[in-house]
């Protein structure tokens, strides 16, 4: 990619030495906090049981143990969680009448070591009352199914039925109406570092500071405040300058900060707990498991009608925040980057006794195109035309942006169209296709798969309101939620040089690095030239209720707002300098790191003359201008309203496009699958940093292929966890990792600073349609369809035995 500035070079990350000498400073290493104890959660063995009563003696009277918390004491000291639905679900951070789930934690022991606080675990009794237990949602909703909680009388947590355009019209108008039921796996995000909490409560402050591994604050500050009655600027989040991945599941960390949090305000000890991976795969987070059952009508030729999508989200126990994001977050993207209007989602998010939900990268997208783009597939076999034409045909227009889908999404920018030509020729597409019929011929299963999505980004706060019903929103006291919101400061010291202070807490993306090439463009610099601080601390950075770093926010949020500092820094800069030079500033401009005159050869001041001059002699400065040469900028976009009385929302505020293309084989003996070619086109707008955005794309395309092949939280039907460890819990590793092809479309958002949209949630959200599209078009003469995830050896080889013994 040309450029003449330091943005779209491909520099390497400056985070890389420091992580890959050891010197990484993650949130076990932190803080050298005194007299500090160590956390152990004694955690129900049950799926579902009432919980009877507590036996603490033996392990109070065990060494070094300082105090346990229960969920007595949960349920006395602290406030249920507030939730995104009407149903009076009442979630705490720990279990206080029942266990829901295997893995909650009902009790918290703080000890001097870890090894104390782990050895009295094992010795607090807790009696419980085993009760039924359901794990599919659709028997959830059977009449005489288990009830999780009594006070809702039902397992449903919240269901909406939404219509756009006239579905009803579209389906009667159809020449062709197909229809097929999906199963979406649940899987998580399995970070190399897991969860990580840290509490210290200062009772003559009264100011509880907790550090973690968190990716917030956002709303999640407010939430943990509000559950052990602090007042906001009495409750200090700490993030440290890395954390070993999220992928979204740490925005669920926070039950542990307010568990932790009350264990050190209990004890009056600092209290540290880290999560072992079994516990995380237990209980930290998960995406959530779907059944699917979609409808779509076109005409004859191929025009997409509408579709109707009837949706059961199972969140597992409880439903908690930022839950049913699930369910409601892509709304704005429903269509895809299809342009057909008549739309109904019959969605209800159910609770059972697996463990809890949230964010998991794509959060739902995976999910969505999955369903859509089989459906495209089977609408092309069904009319006999190639997936691709199909796929053209119903195409939104590149002269139709900024496009508003009937969700309400506006789609900032692209050229879908071009984009994915881009990757049909990229993989030669024509000649797979003759591939493809001589290997029939020889009787081999050799399938080519299609797959397109929207890319959404920067999720506008208010989308979740869509689970509540218009009359709810209507009424006066009801808060309306909307917006985004992200801060940056750019300082410049006495020599010139430059510092950023940022709050998005990274997880390994490489702001640091790219926050370096955005201000050495703006300000006439070097990289090496800027020092970014990029870690929380929600007492001394600038932050508001969307702060932190989840849906891809940084890539157009975060840049937008360190660029809009630079340039507020810079109109500075030039009024200082026309004071200086007794000009005025319509006739000076700032380029190549220095104040000049717009025409002529007259004197220039630098940035290094500039800041020598205003930190060292501030006398110098024009009257009203503020000394310090510093600037701070809080981006937010205007395109995220509330939502509508009709229900409609831009869920996000900008919006990529993605186009793959894969070809498989699979050997019918032992259904192994074998990637032959993977080809994926992106367009996230500016490309920053193109190095960087490839690794994004990899990571993506490894985590979707993780979940459409290998990883699933596996129960039996009495909810006991049958994948708790790595040797059950598989995931890809670099020896399953296929090469990938990258190319680029860039479209600029026209809402961002740089141009720039997200691309952290990337191939994620494709990887598992296309390749559930590819193997269904190697095994299309056995008759095999894909439509359930994971696609286990054991599970495809069940399928081609199945269609082998049907005769096909």
């Amino acid at each position: 990619m040309a450029t003449t500035g330091w943005v779209g070079r491909p520099l390497k990350r400056v985070e890389d030495p420091r992580l890959l000498t050891g010197r990484g400073s993650f949130i076990d290493d932190h803080p050298p906090v005194a007299n500090a104890h160590h956390a152990a959660i004694v955690r129900s063995p049950y799926a579902h049981a009432r919980i009877r009563g507590y036996d603490l003696s033996r392990a109070l009277g065990m060494p070094g143990v300082a105090g346990i918390v229960t969920g007595a004491d949960v349920a006395q000291l602290t406030r249920p969680f507030s939730v995104g639905v009407t149903a009076p679900v009442h979630y705490y951070c720990a279990a206080t009448d029942k266990a829901r789930f295997v893995g909650e934690p009902v009790a918290v022991v703080i000890a001097r070591t870890r090894y104390l606080a782990e050895d009295a675990a094992d010795a607090v009794v807790v009696e419980y009352e085993p009760l039924p237990v359901v794990v599919d949602p659709e028997r959830a909703l059977d009449p005489g199914a288990p009830v999780l909680h009594e006070a809702v009388g039902s397992n449903l947590a919240g269901q909406r039925r939404l219509v756009y355009g006239d579905p009803d019209r579209a389906f009667k108008d159809a020449d062709v109406v197909i229809s097929e039921r999906f199963r979406f796996p649940k899987y998580s995000s399995t970070p190399i570092e897991t969860y990580g909490v840290i509490a210290r409560w200062d009772p003559l402050d009264g100011v509880l500071t907790i550090w973690s591994n968190f990716m917030g604050p956002f709303i999640m500050h407010p939430l943990v405040g509000r559950v052990l009655g602090l007042p906001e600027n009495k409750l200090r989040f700490i993030v440290p300058p890395d954390i070993g991945g999220s992928f979204g599941i740490k925005t669920s960390i926070y039950p542990y900060l307010a568990l932790i949090g009350l264990a050190a305000m209990k004890t009056g000890v600092a209290v540290k707990w880290i999560e072992d991976r079994r516990e995380h795969l237990l209980a930290s987070s998960s995406g959530t498991d779907r059944v699917a059952y979609r409808e779509l009508a076109a005409k004859k030729d191929g025009t997409i009608l509408g579709m109707r999508y009837r949706w059961l989200d199972n969140v597992g126990g409880y439903i908690r925040s930022p839950e049913p994001g699930c369910t409601f977050r892509p709304l704005g993207n429903w269509v895809g980057p299809y342009r057909f209007q008549n739309l109904e989602v019959d969605a209800s998010v159910v609770m059972t006794n697996k463990s809890l939900t949230g964010p998991n990268r794509g959060y739902a997208c995976g999910h969505l195109y999955f369903e859509t783009e089989r459906m495209i597939d089977l609408l092309a076999e069904k009319l006999g035309q190639d997936p691709a034409d199909v796929r053209r045909k119903n195409l939104i227009s590149s002269d139709a942006f900024p496009y508003r889908t009937p969700t309400g999404g506006l789609y900032d920018s692209g050229d879908y169209g071009a984009a994915f030509q881009k990757a049909l020729e990229i993989a030669r597409y024509d000649e797979l296709r003759r591939e493809q019929a001589k290997a029939r011929a020889a009787g081999r299963y050799f399938g080519i798969g299609l797959a397109l999505a929207v890319d959404p980004s920067v999720s506008n706060m208010g989308y979740v309101a869509t689970a509540l019903d218009p009359q709810f929103r209507a009424k006066p006291e009801y808060l309306p939620k909307s917006g985004a919101t992200e801060a940056a400061t750019v300082k410049v010291d006495p020599l010139g040089k430059v510092i950023a202070i940022l709050g998005t807490t990274p997880q390994g993306q490489g702001h640091q690095t790219i926050v370096s090439q955005i201000l050495a463009d703006e300000l006439g610099l070097r990289p090496q030239d800027v020092t970014v601080v990029d870690e929380m601390d929600t007492f001394t950075r600038v932050w508001g209720i969307s702060s932190g770093t989840y849906s891809s926010r940084f890539g157009s949020i975060g840049t937008s707002a360190v660029a809009l500092a630079a340039r507020k820094l810079k109109a500075k800069l030039v009024l200082y300098a026309a004071h200086l030079m007794d000009l005025s500033a319509d006739q000076l401009e700032f380029r190549d790191g220095a104040v000049h005159a717009k025409t002529g050869k007259g004197a220039s001041y630098s940035i290094k003359d500039l800041a020598g001059r205003a930190h060292w002699h501030t006398e110098s400065l024009p009257d009203g201008m503020e000394p310090g040469l510093q600037a701070t900028a809080v981006f937010g976009f205007t395109v995220s309203d509330a939502v509508d009385q009709q229900d409609r929302v831009n869920s996000s505020n900008t919006y990529g496009f993605i186009a793959e293309v894969m070809a498989v084989e699979v050997d019918p003996e032992t259904a192994a699958i074998k990637i032959l070619r993977y080809v994926t086109v992106h367009d996230a707008g500016t490309i920053i940093n193109p190095m960087i955005a490839e690794g994004q794309i990899y990571g993506g395309a490894l985590h979707g292929l993780g979940g459409a092949l290998y990883e699933e939280l596996m129960y039996d039907e009495d909810g006991q966890l049958l994948t708790g460890t790595f040797m059950d819990y598989l995931v890809p590793t670099a020896s399953e990792a296929p090469t990938i092809e990258i190319a680029h479309v860039v479209s600029p958002s026209p809402f961002t600073t740089l141009g720039a949209k997200g691309l952290g949630e990337s191939s994620s959200m494709t990887a598992p349609a296309v390749i559930a599209n590819a193997v269904s078009d190697a095994l299309a003469p056995l008759g095999v369809r894909i439509n359930e995830l994971p696609m286990t050896p054991t599970r495809l080889w069940a399928l081609i035995e199945s269609a082998k013994g049907a005769g096909r």
